[in-house]
């Protein structure tokens, strides 16, 4: 097929993209009732369009086609996804508004690896500087791609606490992939395509960076993801839309508390007295993903079961309070060396001393 053909599989999509006043609620409902019919005025009129609606349909997009295709042509690795491309993100696509086609540069299969969507300040603090880097490793480890919106700040150390920890991290851009914004970001873009993850965006690639884009990329950045994690962020900050997203998609939203003093924590802390879970460590995220979906139960055993420190005498703790000697006499071990280990474990977080004896922990 070449590329001017006029029933390229493409151009029913762009129709409806370039259609104005047709969003992507709308322009999908349509796509369902009608698919490749759009450009069948008969069909058009028969499921009730509109005839100011028929023309915007019907316009020729053959110009906008030839220059997408060249975009394509111009570099590996570059993909146009429609909703029903087999490598269009599924947990995107559950979404009534997730976008009708997707612009990648990478590694296309990446999109639909389990991924943590990690914002907050672009002017952060040296707290949060550091709560970033020490978060991201082990979430890596356990087999998340973290996915953000390559912005100055936390978006930019997120994505490279990622890539040094060796794990796949994704971009959301809020303008189109050839014009990468911050510009002083474009090598770690390129970084980050080069170890398996991907860019991505709704504009078209020539599209500029523009106000309006940038909230509505943050729907992207949350309904890829399992869950949001919120580093740092100011009591008004874009982090926080993200976050709004991610609610309303059903997605769990977790916070780092930081101090009152700190105005880049006031976001966060309130997110946390509005029910966001509560992160002192990475397996704080990690156990409320465990109920979350297959795959995240497969990353919360990867990261904790597999490495339960005497396991032997964890499981003879029970969620109620349990005395030392009766732990003892069920894992068979004498009440000296048992005495030990629970002091260990609880320093550890994995038991906690109550009146009676000792209980299993939530982090076990």
């Amino acid at each position: 097929m070449t590329s001017t053909a006029s029933d390229h599989p493409l151009l029913p999509w762009l129709a409806l993209r370039e259609a104005p006043g047709l969003g992507p609620v709308r322009a999908w409902q349509l796509w369902q009732r009608l698919g490749p019919g759009l450009s069948c005025p008969e069909r058009l009129l028969e499921m009730g369009v509109s005839e100011a609606m028929q023309r915007h349909l019907l316009a020729p997009q053959q110009a906008l086609l030839e220059r997408l295709l060249a975009w394509c042509r111009g570099g590996p690795g570059r993909h146009i996804l429609t909703r029903h491309h087999p490598d269009y993100p599924l947990a995107l696509n559950q979404l009534p508004d997730a976008p009708l086609l997707l612009f990648v540069e990478g590694n296309s299969t990446a999109l639909n690896v389990p991924q943590l969507a990690v914002v907050g300040s672009r002017h952060p603090s040296y707290v949060g500087k550091q709560n970033t880097q020490a978060l991201i490793p082990p979430l890596v480890e356990a087999g998340l791609a973290i996915t953000s919106g390559l912005a100055m700040g936390i978006d930019g150390l997120a994505h490279r606490a990622a890539l040094d920890a060796g794990g796949i991290t994704l971009a959301v851009f809020g303008s189109g992939l050839a014009r990468c914004h911050p510009k002083r970001h474009a090598r770690l873009a390129g970084e980050l395509v080069e170890h398996g993850g991907a860019l991505l965006s709704e504009c078209y690639p020539w599209e500029p960076p523009q106000a309006f884009q940038f909230p509505r990329r943050n729907r992207i950045i949350s309904g890829l993801s399992l869950g949001v994690l919120v580093m740092e962020a100011a009591e008004r900050s874009g982090s926080l839309i993200t976050a709004r997203f991610a609610l309303e998609q059903g997605r769990e939203v977790f916070a780092v508390p930081g101090a009152r003093q700190n105005p880049q924590a006031c976001g966060c802390n309130r997110l946390i007295q509005q029910g966001a879970k509560l992160v002192n460590e990475a397996n704080d995220v990690l156990e409320e993903l465990a109920g979350f979906s297959a795959a995240a139960v497969k990353i919360h055993e990867t990261a904790t079961e597999q490495s339960l420190p005497y396991p032997d005498l964890l499981d003879n703790v029970d969620s109620e309070a349990t005395a030392p000697d009766v732990i003892a006499a069920r894992c068979q071990q004498p009440v000296h060396e048992v005495l030990t280990r629970l002091v260990e474990l609880e320093l550890a977080g994995w038991v906690e001393s109550v009146p009676g004896g000792y209980v299993r922990a939530r982090r076990s």
